[in-house]
């Protein structure tokens, strides 16, 4: 009896082995991160999940969202987090100007945008502020940067400018004055691209006394 007991345990062991093993290297060929929808899809189940959890095989950095444990700390784990739990949405005005280092603010919360016709997402953490764009204002001005393994789209530097010129009363007038002077000092500024965001935001007039004061 005792040996029979003994076997199915190491029957058992080497199936959980094999499970974590097989989860490990999905895992990785996802750059170590992953939501519960992806796990599912890719074969790992609920159990192995779990079970890799209680081993401290796996972290969750948030809710729906896995990484494992043996990787470094994310390097903005706020945008990575949100980005995975939004695809569609692209890191806007507050966080696009703390990305790019054109302000010294910290957000409290992650400012995203989405298209109008996209449900925005139902994160408790990081808090996030959402705001829904007309199509072709969205579109405009985005950049697909590698974070640790994950694509974080955020709005070019121009495009911020101009956002925060177009959301001036919601952010406050002087952060997007001083971010544009911020950015004329980052080599090297591109004046018409600015412009060209400031018509499709229809604030050029408002823009344009700044920068040429700021020249």
């Amino acid at each position: 009896m005792y040996n029979y007991v003994n076997f199915v345990t190491l029957i058992i062991m080497s199936a959980m082995t094999k499970s974590f093993e097989n989860a490990h290297q999905i895992f990785l060929a996802h750059h170590g991160i992953l939501r519960t929808a992806q796990v599912k899809r890719l074969g790992v189940n609920q159990n192995t999940l779990k079970q890799m959890l209680e081993a401290g095989l796996l972290t969750k950095e948030t809710r729906g969202v896995y990484r494992l444990a043996f990787l470094p700390p994310l390097s903005n784990p706020d945008l990575i987090q949100v980005s995975i739990r939004a695809p569609s949405c692209v890191v806007f005005l507050i966080s696009a100007l703390a990305f790019h280092q054109l302000t010294t603010q910290i957000p409290n919360r992650v400012f995203i945008a989405l298209p109008k016709n996209v449900l925005p997402p139902r994160i408790d953490y990081p808090p996030i502020k959402v705001y829904r764009l007309s199509d072709n204002i969205y579109s405009a001005g985005i950049e697909a940067h590698t974070l640790d393994g994950v694509t974080v789209r955020v709005y070019s530097r121009e495009k911020t400018i101009s956002d925060c010129f177009k959301f001036r009363h919601k952010i406050g007038e002087d952060l997007a004055i001083q971010a544009l002077k911020d950015y004329l000092r980052q080599p090297p500024p591109d004046i018409p691209k600015i412009l060209e965001f400031a018509r499709l935001n229809r604030v050029e007039s408002i823009l344009t006394p700044y920068l040429k004061a700021a020249l």
